[in-house]
């Protein structure tokens, strides 16, 4: 929410793929009993649960001021994102690790093993589309940055959760049907178990990944950097200042907070120093339209 990608669609490519593939992933688990299978069915539906509460964390960051939250709301997004994640690492990572375990002490063959690999074959292809939805939005707001740059500067936290579960997604799925062709030509359901062990461990370190990255935020990160070197460059090219002296950023949702201490060129007339204030602060959220607030501390010429 804190750039230009529409997170928004994201999350509904995302929650389409994942309603169909978790269907899909349940009957093939119910016919071949491939515990990586039903690992992913879990996981899938985890997901699906996951989507639904980040679009109730953006129309909860979307609502109005009030005396009680002055700056409002925008933060709800970060609170349900961490929430997704810690679903995450118990829902998918934990389950998928505690099924592999079991798998491995209580080894069953697989039975129809054409029906997982199918599903699984398309699951990968609808999770690669939701995945190229994410990635699309991403590009917007990443510019130069490799995805891991991204990832850690992003401030963009319902885009950052669903990047990772799309990652973990498609990775989980490739490990899955490894997995299910290695049980196949080997004979082996050892494989089955181990892969559903992979799954559950790939699951957990995403999830830290992505719990890490949205803790930052919920604490109080400032703004993306990118953004922030340009709203310094903006002030800094203002005639009106003779010297930035300081700048805080705070990244609230999809809107910012700014606090400027500068040193101005005008000293003598105070009024007109209002109005150039005033002017600079206009220009500011003219340029910015995510800057909501802005508060401005200035000084005097040091001449």
């Amino acid at each position: 929410m804190a750039g230009n990608g529409d997170s928004t669609r994201a999350i509904f490519f995302a929650l389409g793929a994942n309603l169909s593939i978790a269907i899909a992933k349940g009957v093939a688990a119910f016919v071949t009993g491939s515990g990586a299978m039903l690992a992913e069915t879990v996981h899938s539906f985890a997901d699906c649960g996951n989507q639904l509460l980040l679009l109730l964390g953006i129309r909860q960051a979307r609502r109005p001021v009030s005396p009680e939250y002055p700056l409002g709301y925008g933060r709800a997004i970060y609170f349900w994102s961490f929430l997704v994640a810690v679903m995450l690492f118990s829902v998918g990572g934990m389950f998928s690790v505690y099924e592999g375990v079991h798998k491995l002490q209580h080894p069953e063959p697989l039975e129809q093993w054409w029906w997982a690999a199918g599903v699984l074959v398309f699951a990968i292809v609808a999770e690669g589309i939701s995945m190229r939805a994410c990635l699309h939005e991403v590009a917007k707001v990443r510019g130069e940055r490799s995805l891991w740059e991204w990832f850690r500067e992003s401030r963009q936290a319902e885009l950052v959760v669903i990047f990772g579960e799309d990652l973990a997604a498609l990775a989980g799925l490739v490990l899955a049907l490894v997995a299910v062709g290695l049980s196949v030509v080997t004979g082996n359901p050892l494989w089955d178990a181990l892969g559903t062990i992979g799954i559950g461990l790939l699951l957990i370190v995403i999830a830290v990944l992505v719990a890490i990255e949205v803790k930052a935020m919920l604490i109080g990160q400032s703004v993306d950097p990118l953004l922030q070197a340009r709203i310094r460059a903006f002030l800094e090219a203002r005639p009106e200042i003779a010297a930035l002296l300081h700048l805080i950023t705070l990244q609230q949702g999809d809107e910012v907070l700014v606090s400027i201490h500068a040193r101005m060129h005008e000293e003598a007339d105070g009024r007109l120093m209002l109005r150039q204030i005033d002017a600079i602060e206009h220009a500011l959220k003219a340029e910015f339209p995510m800057v909501r607030w802005s508060f401005f501390e200035p000084e005097g010429s040091a001449q």
